[in-house]
């Protein structure tokens, strides 16, 4: 039996497919997890996703702390509720974890994945020695996303005149407190939507309003593919702790700027960047009938090989799609092998569809 969410029992009564996932007990699916993905891409859904880390940050140099710690620069969050997406990396330049950090009026939340949260636990507590900075991590709440193109207009319905005041007031990439909950305009779909922190106990009745009202329940499946479809990286399979944020996708997420700050990793990212010698993160669509897998080699002609990282069916599109490490150089075309054959696949930017809409 692994660790299980306030939601545990709700999930159970209403049918869901329950599974490991990184200790936890989590559904996979309420019955259909292609209707699920294709729910969230045109209304909206609900996920349990508690089992993600939240830690608070407080203390005179929490500031100071984060502009070590991670590789982005929390000095851009100028005002309280703004949000920023970022790496902890070690000094190899490898990435710790990828995560979510919230400007507070206490000092910051960060929102951490579920299977690394011992480790990035430890980390953190390591490379605060010497900094005035106090670590809480919140057991104390629960996590639900609403995600889809009617979620904000659907939750705010639910929910009390300030509550919903505040979601229609939310820009994209904020979050702010209304009472005992933290109301955020983010997530991980593709998608606008919300992820609300509130206290556990609070958490089954909010999740039955909102099922109740006609919002469904979607499982980890639908997750999955709805953020391949938005080229949305998944920690443990498009990186991890020997992968470069710069072959990874995520060069847009370190601040070069100031020069000064001399944050984790930054030493080993310079020395690549000069060198120029990191594969890249793809797109990959297969137009004929099959399946990418996560491990399948990826070969291109003149260049070598590189591997699929994660890959599925996409429901939105049709087709088979990755994401893939492939050398530099590569260019719009490469092969992948299935089951002892190879097919031709169309390499395209890591980025499949965005609000409903496909790219490519």
């Amino acid at each position: 039996m692994g660790q299980r969410t306030p939601l545990y029992d709700l999930h159970l009564a209403l049918g869901a497919k329950m599974v490991d996932f990184s200790g936890w007990d989590m559904p996979l699916h309420y019955g259909s997890q292609v209707e699920e993905h294709h729910q969230v891409r045109r209304d909206c859904g609900v996920f349990d996703v508690s089992h993600m880390a939240l830690v608070d940050v407080r203390g005179e140099q929490g500031t100071a702390w984060l502009q070590r710690l991670l590789a982005n620069d929390v000095g851009r969050l100028q005002a309280t509720g703004r949000a920023l997406y970022s790496a902890m990396l070690n000094e190899r330049g490898g990435v710790v974890d990828d995560l979510i950090v919230y400007r507070t009026d206490f000092g910051y939340r960060l929102v951490i994945n579920a299977g690394t949260r011992a480790k990035d636990l430890a980390w953190m507590r390591t490379q605060a020695d010497g900094f005035a900075v106090e670590l809480s991590e919140r057991n104390d709440l629960a996590m639900l996303a609403i995600q889809g193109p009617q979620a904000r207009t659907r939750t705010a319905e639910l929910v009390s005149a300030p509550r919903a005041a505040l979601i229609d007031q939310l820009k994209p990439f904020e979050g702010l407190p209304e009472g005992d909950w933290f109301i955020a305009r983010t997530g991980y779909t593709g998608e606008d939507g919300l992820e609300i922190m509130l206290p556990a106990a609070q958490a089954q009745d909010l999740f039955n309003e909102l099922v109740g009202a006609g919002i469904a329940p979607i499982g980890l499946g639908a997750r999955d593919t709805l953020r391949l479809e938005a080229g949305l990286n998944l920690y443990g399979q498009d990186m991890d702790e020997n992968v470069s944020p710069l072959a990874a996708n995520m060069a847009w997420t370190i601040a070069w700027e100031p020069a000064g700050r001399d944050f984790v990793g930054r030493r080993a990212l310079e020395a690549q960047r000069a060198a120029g010698d990191q594969p890249k993160l793809v797109g990959l669509v297969l137009e004929e009938r099959g399946v990418l897998r996560a491990h399948q080699t990826v070969r291109v002609e003149g260049l070598g090989n590189g591997e699929i990282t994660s890959g599925s069916y996409s429901p939105t599109l049709g087709k088979s799609i990755a994401l893939a490490r492939v050398p530099a150089a590569t260019g719009v075309r490469a092969e992948v092998e299935i089951r002892g054959k190879w097919y031709p696949v169309r390499v395209v930017q890591a980025k499949f569809v965005r609000n409903g809409k496909a790219l490519i």
